[in-house]
Parts: C-alpha cells; structure tokens; sequence
C-alpha cells in the first residue's frame, strides 16, 4: 500500500497535463464503468502528460510576475502605470467532480524614475486544490531594472521568496483495505519556496512607443522530497524544477488600439516541450479580444473590458474572461476550463 501511494504522489507532482492531477474520490460512491475508465486514462495522463508546477493560466500575461519574478507587468508596457493589483480564480474539468481549481492574489509595485536600478517589489497568495492534495503559498517579490531610462527598456533580475503548505486530505484517498492506519490521518508539511528570473524589454526605436520583451524564470528552485512518516508508514511526493520562457511584443496605432502577439514555453526534464501561442487585441473601444492555442492540442479563447480615468487620476479597472477547450481525439473528455482576472492598476 506504501508503494501506491508512493507512485501516485510522485506522478501527482511531477507530470501533469493541462494541469491534470491524479486524484481519487471517496471510495463510498459507486462508479459507473466510464467513470472508471476516465480514472484509467487520467492514470495514463500521469505517464504521458507534459510537467508543470504552477497551474496553467489562460490569461498568462496578467499572472507573469507570478510566472517571472523579473517580469514587468503588462499594465506598464500597455497602460503606462506603475502599481497594480489582481485576482485570478481558474476551474479546471469542469463538469468533473473534485477537477482542479486555483486562486491568486497578487501585487506590485515598479519605479520608472529611478535611474541606474530601478525597484520593483510585490508579492503574491497562490491557492490550489486538486481532489486529496492541495498547497497554498504566500510570497513576496523584489527586483532591479538595469536602465538608464527604465520607461524605454531595461534589462530585470528579480527574486520571489515565500512559505508554501503541502496538504494531504486522507478522507479522500480511495485504499487498498479500508482501516489502513495510512488513510486514517490528514497530513500537511509547511515548507520555504524561491523562484529566480530574468527579463528584458525595449522599445523598438526613439520615435515609438512598441515595446517587445523576453524572460526566463524557474518559479519553484527548490527541488523537494515532501514525506509524511510516522511509525505506521509513509506518503512521499516528489516537486522538480520547472522553466519557463516568455516572449511578446506590444504593436499601438493611432486609434489608441494594439495588438499583443506572445509565447509561453514551459521546459521540465523527462517531459515534452509545451508552448502556448496567444494573440490579443485592445480595440479602440474598452473591449479586448484574443485568440490562441497550445502544443496540447487545446484552443483558447479570451475577452474583456477596460475602465479608467475614472476616479481623478490614472487608473485602469479590468475585468477579463477566458476559456480552454481541447481537441484531443482520444480517451473520454476532461472537461473544459474557465478563468476569470480582475486588476486594478494606477500609475502614481
């Protein structure tokens, strides 16, 4: 019983696909036969399926510093202001019992004045539940902009520090015998987490306000062997290091429009390269639109609104929508994925 669990934990943490966790559901409930085929194929998931630590996110380029460490906010490069504040909250599987679902929280802060180094500093709350296991994470973020004039370009080292809970929910594992003193008890280990990256931005000339950009981050360095060992035995579940590479441009017009090309490459050894492939457009009009798609054979779908100058100085109010589908031919549905962005930004 000790080696099941084991081998399910370790594929838990260390290969994902779309975010697919393995997970059990009370072993009280009678399963028809497709639902126990779906646990089948979740299992093969768990072999086959592209690594990834941190969940996905539809709508990346509002959770990069989250991503990056060293990332400038989209609301500098887009908007021009400094600070900003968001709320994420992303289901996964929906229609599927106990399927994934993940909330953040963050903050930021950036100086343009500052010549030489420019600060910036922030943190974020991460929350993720996937059936029995589960983590939460607080984490603060600082970093400098080596620029001589950071408002145009610059090249940023950034730091992210923080504690994280692993937790275990015991109720839920389905067991091998039903008194096993293993399943008897929720476990939870509190751990320290740090993430590094590494960004650069310019403007393509003097004369214009297009920005491209580019960075490289491990969000999670540390490598970690969590065990939960007493007397009776013991659960273990491994983490390993995760890369991720982002590239974008911002393209404005006169119509106080642009569009936003990007790219987020996620690399973990023993896994297949996934990249991600978005396009978004700010019409001229408060209302933005987007498309992309995934080497995971799914299609993305985003829109949104925008508010500002509303309150006497420069703020931006957005509330964004997005939505992933896949087109796997294979094995039953996962379900579809919803995802909801709220931020606030103001250039003080």
């Amino acid at each position: 019983m000790i080696g099941v669990l084991k081998f399910c934990f370790q594929k838990d943490f260390l290969l994902k696909q779309k975010s697919v966790h393995l997970f059990t559901l009370p072993p009280s409930k009678v399963y028809p036969m497709n639902r126990l085929l779906s646990l089948v194929f979740l299992l093969f998931l768990g072999y086959a399926g592209q690594a990834q630590q941190l969940s996905l996110f539809t709508q990346y380029r509002e959770n990069t510093t989250v991503i990056n460490p060293a990332a400038l906010e989209g609301d500098f490069l887009g908007f021009g202001q400094n600070i900003s504040f968001g709320a994420s909250y992303r289901a996964q599987w929906v229609g599927l019992e106990n399927g994934p679902t993940t909330q953040v929280v963050r903050g930021t802060y950036f100086n343009p004045d500052m010549r030489g180094v420019a600060l910036m500093a922030g943190g974020h709350i991460i929350n993720d539940q996937t059936g029995p296991t589960g983590f939460t994470g607080i984490y603060g973020r600082i970093g400098g902009i080596v620029s001589s004039d950071p408002e145009y370009s610059g090249l940023s080292i950034g730091l992210s520090f923080g504690m994280a809970q692993f937790r275990l929910n015991a109720a839920d594992i389905i067991l091998r015998e039903d008194n096993d003193v293993l399943g008897s008890n929720n476990q939870t280990k509190i751990y320290p987490d740090v993430g590094l990256g590494i960004y650069y931005y310019t403007t393509l000339n003097n004369r214009s306000s297009d920005y491209v950009y580019g960075g490289v981050s491990i969000p999670q360095v540390f490598g970690l062997d969590l065990t939960f060992q007493d007397e009776n035995g013991e659960y273990a579940t491994q983490r390993v290091q995760h890369f991720y590479g982002l590239l974008g441009m911002y393209k404005f017009f006169d119509n106080n429009s642009f569009i936003e090309p990007s790219v987020w490459i996620k690399r973990v050894a023993g896994a297949p390269l996934s990249v991600d492939f978005n396009l978004r457009y700010q019409l001229p009009v408060p209302l933005w639109i987007g498309a992309g798609g995934s080497t995971g054979n799914a299609v993305h779908l985003e829109t949104g609104v925008l508010l500002g100058d509303s309150v006497g100085f420069s703020n931006t109010f957005k509330l964004g929508y997005g939505f992933d589908y896949s087109f796997n031919s294979f094995g039953p549905t996962a379900g579809t994925t919803h995802e909801i962005n709220l931020t606030f930004s103001l250039d003080r």
